[in-house]
């Protein structure tokens, strides 16, 4: 199947302040749609093309090495950033809902200490990458990854997640990676964060 652009529930200038409308722009149309682009070139005539991208990581050991790291990097890229632009919004919620709520309590106490947990572990990770809650069995963490790699490589599914590359922030925040990550509690839809543990 032929890999696409999700489509955005916003514009490009509706997440401002916190990402500005220049950066949304060049990050989903050049960086995303790149991903996409390769990732395509790279499936394109081999018996993996019809079969669901996620289905693929479960499988990366037994993929053609070019192939496995294609869909790693470039597979990669594009299912992070298709459920990065998913949980973002420009209409801040103040409250999470009820299940969502539930959940990070009783594994991080409270949304605070989870907030807190998250934004180190952003914070500190060395390099381009990701910060992520995930769902690990019955539990949620917090974990980091290089590069594109997606947490699915792990065994673990993605719940929440933040791009920590630079193309994501550098137009407006340089190299005050903290300030962008604070700014990022400011648009995250929680409704589609309860969505994904739902469905995960």
């Amino acid at each position: 199947m032929i890999q696409v652009l999700p489509t955005l529930k916003y514009s490009y200038s509706d997440l401002e302040p916190y990402i500005d409308a220049r950066t949304m722009e060049l990050h989903y149309t050049k960086h995303h749609q790149g991903y996409i682009d390769k990732l395509n070139a790279a499936l394109e005539g081999t018996k993996y093309a019809d079969q669901p991208l996620e289905q693929l990581f479960t499988k990366l050991d037994s993929l053609p090495d070019s192939l496995a790291l294609a869909v790693r990097n470039h597979g990669g890229g594009h299912l992070n950033h298709s459920l990065f632009w998913s949980i973002l919004t420009p209409n801040k919620q103040e409250q999470l809902p009820n299940l969502l709520s539930s959940a990070i309590n009783s594994t991080f106490t409270d949304l605070d200490t989870f907030k807190q947990q998250f934004t180190q572990a952003a914070a500190s990770h060395f390099g381009s990458g990701w910060a992520w809650l995930v769902k690990d069995n019955d539990r949620l963490k917090v974990i980091t990854t290089p590069n594109q790699d997606s947490p699915l490589i792990q065994g673990l599914t993605p719940i929440l997640g933040l791009d920590l590359w630079e193309h994501a922030y550098y137009l407006k925040y340089q190299n005050r990676r903290v300030e962008y990550i604070d700014a990022f509690w400011n648009i995250v839809d929680w409704s589609q964060v309860e969505q994904n543990l739902n469905n995960a």
